[in-house]
């Protein structure tokens, strides 16, 4: 939870956007994996859909793991002083 002014918001941000970052990166990586490699031969035969799809699943993880961290630290009394 978040304080401003007095108030406290029940939404951390972090949550909705770890999510939607994470659903994304897993649709790339599942593309990646299923998807015909003659296309990737505009991008040196890197699999472009895998690699972002692991970065947007690493990014999406974080933000979690940061709004997991910050709800804690609002049950448990602590303030949270910033990034």
């Amino acid at each position: 939870m978040i304080e401003v002014k007095g108030k406290i918001m029940g939404l951390d941000l972090r949550l909705p956007i770890g999510w939607l970052f994470s659903i994304i990166g897993a649709l790339l990586v599942l593309y990646g994996l299923v998807s015909n490699k003659a296309i990737y031969a505009h991008s040196l035969g890197i699999n472009i859909n895998l690699w972002w799809g692991l970065v947007l699943i690493i990014f999406g993880g974080i933000m979690l793991f940061l709004a997991h961290r910050a709800s804690r630290a609002a049950v448990n009394g602590e303030r949270e002083v910033g990034l």
